[in-house]
């Protein structure tokens, strides 16, 4: 349950870095907006929404952290259709939390500048007074709250448990889990706060009162948006298992890219043969006899002729037996014969 808040939470920083980042820089870098009617209504909205999910995915983490923390060494099974169920709750309250800024957000023309405002019509004039103060405390306020309670409590169960020597690596942990989600808590707060003053400081203004400065608005915008860039170190720096996590995943590309090398230097080498030390010359080539096929009666003569040296007259004797081998196979009457094969050789000699 933790592991997948804790994804849930970066997805909204991600989504934050990859959609929205690029639009507010591209709108205070262009002084114009020209970016269209449907990034107008949506753009603060979907950052809304993903600033308020987080707010709510770090009140769940709070609370299923403080449930860790009294028993971490008890087992506890959490279907997947409960994990489901409370990511879909905190994306669905967080995208209506905002939803005024879709209605009202449009574009206009404004000294022949098209500009992106928000336009509240006359009904609901006495509405968006009341949005301006019950967003920020729905929003920010309420959930850092109630995250600072659970997270108080759960730090005050490691502080107890601490000094027990049974499950002590249980302990252990979630003393580091709990310090690592309150350092997460704490740094959304401080650089969230600022994106608050300066929206309660227009939402609030006065007909000719001091208007937010540009440099704090801008920066302000900044320091919401380096959320997402922060949480990620603090992962990095405090959690263990998103260390080796991180050495998994290193480990898996440098093993998928050394076979990808080795096909790449095996392939030049594949094409060429490899030459022994020694090349016999043309001449001796000649006379290398062709290697038979293993368990042959050629192959097992060549060897028995490696070994033992044969004479000349041996030599021809079994070289005219071999020239007429049928017609002594089948010679009814062998004996006969055998004084005229002496005599044959005995004239040759």
């Amino acid at each position: 349950m933790i592991h997948s808040l804790i994804l849930n939470l970066s997805l909204a920083d991600l989504s934050l870095l990859l959609f929205s980042a690029p639009v507010r820089a591209t709108a205070y870098s262009k002084g114009v907006w020209d970016l269209g009617w449907f990034v107008c209504k949506s753009s603060d909205w979907f950052i809304h929404m993903c600033m308020a999910a987080k707010s709510l995915t770090i009140v769940a983490v709070a609370k299923v952290c403080f449930m860790y923390a009294s028993n971490p060494a008890k087992q506890v099974s959490i279907h997947n259709c409960t994990i489901w169920s409370v990511l879909v709750t905190i994306w669905v309250v967080a995208s209506l939390l905002p939803l005024p800024e879709w209605f009202f957000s449009t574009t206009r023309h404004l000294a022949g500048v098209e500009m992106c405002l928000m336009d509240v019509p006359a009904m609901a004039e006495k509405f968006m007074p009341m949005f301006g103060k019950l967003y920020p405390l729905l929003a920010f306020c309420l959930p850092l709250l109630l995250a600072s309670f659970y997270f108080w409590r759960a730090y005050g169960q490691c502080k107890k448990q601490v000094t027990k020597t049974q499950n002590l690596r249980n302990q252990m942990r979630s003393k580091q889990l709990t310090v690592m989600l309150l350092s997460i808590a704490i740094t959304s707060a401080l650089l969230w706060l600022p994106e608050w003053i300066a929206w309660l400081w227009v939402w609030h203004l006065k007909a000719g009162g001091p208007t937010p400065p540009q440099g704090f608005i801008a920066l302000s915008q900044v320091l919401m948006f380096s959320i997402s860039s922060a949480n990620p170190l603090i992962f990095l720096v405090m959690s263990e298992e998103f260390k080796e996590g991180l050495k998994g995943i290193w480990k898996w590309m440098i093993t998928k890219k050394s076979p990808v090398a080795s096909e790449f230097q095996g392939a030049p080498a594949g094409n060429s043969e490899a030459l022994p030390d020694k090349v016999p010359s043309p001449e001796s080539q000649t006379s290398i006899p062709e290697k038979d096929e293993p368990g042959s009666p050629n192959s097992s003569k060549e060897k028995i002729e490696k070994v033992i040296p044969i004479l000349p007259d041996v030599e021809q004797f079994w070289h005219e037996r071999d020239a007429v081998p049928a017609a002594q196979d089948n010679d009814p009457i062998p004996w006969e014969h055998e004084g005229q094969e002496t005599e044959g050789c005995d004239k040759q000699n």
